[in-house]
C-alpha cells in the first residue's frame, strides 16, 4: 500500500489494517523462526508496511495534514 493509499482510509479502516499487518508480521516472525520462510524480505517489507500506517496514524493525532 502507497502512503496515498494508507491516508485515504477512514480511523477505522486503518487500525484494520494495522492489525492484519501486526498479525501477518507475527506470522512471518513465526515462519522464519522454524524455517519455512523463504523470503526473508518479506519480513522487512512488512515492518515498513507497519511503520507507515503508524505515522500516518501519529500524523492525525498531531493535526498534520499533507
Amino acid at each position: 500500500m502507497k502512503p496515498e493509499e494508507i491516508r485515504a482510509l477512514g480511523p477505522e479502516e486503518l487500525k484494520k489494517h494495522l492489525a492484519e499487518a501486526e498479525r501477518e508480521l507475527f506470522n512471518l516472525r513465526f515462519r522464519h523462526a522454524t524455517r519455512q520462510l523463504v523470503n526473508n524480505r518479506e519480513v522487512v517489507k512488512t515492518r515498513k508496511k507497519i511503520a507507515q500506517m503508524l505515522t500516518i496514524q501519529h500524523e492525525r493525532v498531531l493535526g498534520i495534514t499533507r
